[in-house]
This record gives structure tokens, C-alpha cells and sequence, in this order.
């Protein structure tokens, strides 16, 4: 069964740091692309960070705010995100999701699949 969970969230005060996880289990992670989406109360679902099967990272196409690093660790099968210097404009529920091989261009929620439930960032004094 494909799986995509989620962890890491929290509460944090603005200049803080989370490094979210996304595990994955049931496909061969090395096979896809991840991408880590936020969606804030009553706005679209966005895309802040993708990473392709072979590591490499999309950071000018999906404007990724340079406070957040996308990494991936295929011998543990998970996808991390480490978000520094947070804002409060960063409290969203953040999801990852799958996509064969490369991320897309567009960034799109659309082009990705398997979305994990999401795991809650507040940022707040």
C-alpha cells in the first residue's frame, strides 16, 4: 500500500526552526519526485519545495523561500524539510506528495499524487 506520513509539525515562535519528515513506504522511493505543499486557512494548496529521484532540488522554479532545505534519505526511505527562520505567514498544514521521476515545473498540486494527511506548522508568540 503507498504511504506518505507526515511529521514534524508543531508550535514555534517566529524565528524558530521544524524540520518536517515524509516517510515513505509500500513503492521504491528512489523512483519519484517529492514535493512538500502548504495550504493556510482559506488559501490554495501551494508548493514550497520538490525534490527528483536523483536529488536534485527545484528551489528558483518553486521560489522555496531560502529559510527552507529539501533533502531525501533513500536508505530510510524519507524526505525532510528543514524550515528555518519562520514567520508567522508560514502556519499552514504542510503535505507532501509523489510524482514520478521529476518534479514539475509548474509546481502544480495537481501533477503530484498520494498525498500524506499533512502535519500542522504554527508559527506564533
Amino acid at each position: 500500500q503507498v504511504q506518505l506520513v507526515e511529521s514534524g509539525g508543531g508550535l514555534v515562535q517566529p524565528g524558530g526552526s521544524l524540520s518536517l519528515s515524509c516517510a515513505a513506504a509500500g513503492f521504491t522511493l528512489t523512483d519519484y519526485a517529492i514535493g512538500w505543499f502548504r495550504q493556510a486557512p482559506g488559501k490554495e494548496r501551494e508548493g514550497v519545495a520538490c525534490i527528483n529521484s536523483r536529488g536534485y532540488s527545484l528551489d528558483y522554479t518553486w521560489s522555496t523561500p531560502e529559510r527552507f532545505s529539501i533533502s531525501r534519505d533513500d536508505i530510510r526511505n524519507t524526505v525532510h524539510l528543514q524550515m528555518n527562520s519562520l514567520k508567522p505567514e508560514d502556519t499552514a498544514i504542510y503535505y507532501c506528495a509523489r510524482r514520478r521521476e521529476y518534479c514539475s515545473i509548474s509546481g502544480s498540486p495537481t501533477d503530484f499524487e498520494s498525498w500524506g494527511q499533512g502535519t500542522q506548522v504554527t508559527v506564533s508568540s
